[in-house]
């Protein structure tokens, strides 16, 4: 179907392809643990989740008595591991992912994921998930160095370069896509069933969807 307006798009991965909460929310927990800190409700998670393992663990300190910046680093190591171990008990796609991923596939469109997951917990999700191979391009928040991660457009010009898209859009869930998304100038679609850090509608995206059933026709009317 060569009259679709995108070649290739591009997702977040936590909160947007994946429901990642429940297996973030126990390593963050197992950290918090370790330091004698009262847990966070794995209700409460995904408000945490979108900068990063640090960003989380940063937050889950300062609900829980405070930060201290100079064992941050060590205790979010112990997260990773844990998380690492642990990573795909919980995680499922969205709803519809499955179904909109091969409507992609069935239209010639690559498909790639922009995370500021670290890239080595990406490509292992995305392998224990059984993902990788429906993949042109996984690109985590360490692959050009952290200080180009999203809000910056650098990931999202890096995800077209390697994919040879022409005509690329970007998927997300938080101001950190869709800001990546316009500094890229990319057009972008906010899913509502996310780890929104703010209300859907305020997020700035050309459109917003509540289910990925309706992911193809926004893109089409966008495009």
């Amino acid at each position: 179907m060569t009259d679709f307006p995108f070649d290739l798009v591009g997702f977040d991965l936590d909160g947007t392809l994946l429901d990642t909460a429940i297996d973030l929310g126990h390593a963050l927990n197992h950290a918090l643990t370790l330091i004698g800190r009262p847990t966070i409700p794995l209700g409460d998670v995904p408000g945490l989740i979108g900068g990063g393992t640090a960003q989380m663990l940063r937050g889950g300190l300062a609900r829980t008595g405070g930060v201290d910046e100079a064992t941050l680093p060590a205790l979010n190591d112990e997260l990773v591991a844990f998380y690492t171990a642990n990573i795909a008990r919980h995680t499922t796609l969205y709803p519809g992912g499955e179904a909109m991923l091969s409507a992609l596939e069935a239209r010639g469109v690559k498909i790639a994921v922009a995370t500021n997951k670290r890239e080595a917990l990406a490509r292992q999700l995305l392998d224990e998930m059984g993902l990788s191979p429906r993949l042109a391009v996984v690109i985590g928040g360490d692959t050009l160095g952290l200080d180009r991660a999203k809000p910056k457009p650098d990931m999202l010009i890096e995800m077209v370069r390697r994919a040879g898209g022409q005509r690329a859009a970007f998927v997300g869930d938080t101001t950190y896509d869709i800001g990546a998304a316009r500094a890229a100038g990319l057009p972008v679609v906010a899913v509502s069933f996310g780890f929104c850090d703010r209300p859907p509608h305020d997020l700035g995206a050309d459109v917003v969807i509540d289910h990925f059933d309706a992911l193809i026709p926004a893109l089409q009317r966008i495009g």
